[in-house]
């Protein structure tokens, strides 16, 4: 597996080996030894999957309590997915990160707890799988305003996003509950 750090302490793209021939592919999409060995040892307990439209924003949310590490892939579609480091005492406290991941490009992403994450659809559609390290709890779960100014996250629109009327409301990043 190709590990690549990101701009955000803490955060990887992970590019399985692909195996593939005139029938299609065969990838190694979680293995608890080979994650072990490039340092996510965490367990994962949920796993989760979305399909949304093009344009569709989902996010940016986090757990303060019982917060949720994420291992995210594309299955179909693609994808521009992003991670906003809550961690007070991380040198890139308040920093995001926007990573391309596709059906075609089999990338994942790991976010370890402590961030804000959403993404936004830049396909037609696309099927999102994501492994977490706790469970969904709403009443813990907070939304940091996608479209935060001073965030000035780069979302990559082509035209007006579809939001729901919950991550409309999502809270400034200078009043957001975030982790110490």
């Amino acid at each position: 597996m190709k590990v690549t750090q990101t701009s955000l302490a803490g955060m990887l793209i992970l590019e399985p080996r692909v195996f593939g021939d005139d029938r299609g592919f065969f990838l190694e999409s979680y293995n608890q030894r080979t994650m072990a060995e490039i340092g996510i040892e965490e367990q994962f307990v949920q796993d989760n999957h979305s399909f949304s439209a093009h344009n569709v924003v989902r996010g940016l949310h986090y757990q303060v309590q019982r917060p949720q590490g994420k291992l995210v892939r594309v299955v179909v579609g693609e994808i521009l997915d992003v991670a906003v480091d809550l961690r007070r005492k991380s040198p890139t406290f308040g920093h995001w990160e926007g990573v391309r991941l596709s059906g075609e490009n089999q990338r994942m992403v790991w976010i370890p707890t402590g961030f804000a994450h959403g993404f936004r659809i830049i396909s037609e559609g696309a099927h999102v799988l994501y492994k977490a390290t706790d469970f969904y709890f709403p009443e813990f779960e907070k939304t940091l305003a996608w479209n935060d100014p001073d965030l000035k996250i780069d979302w990559q629109l082509d035209s007006e996003p579809i939001i729901s009327a919950k991550d409309r409301a999502g809270t400034l990043f200078t009043k957001a509950e975030v982790y110490e």
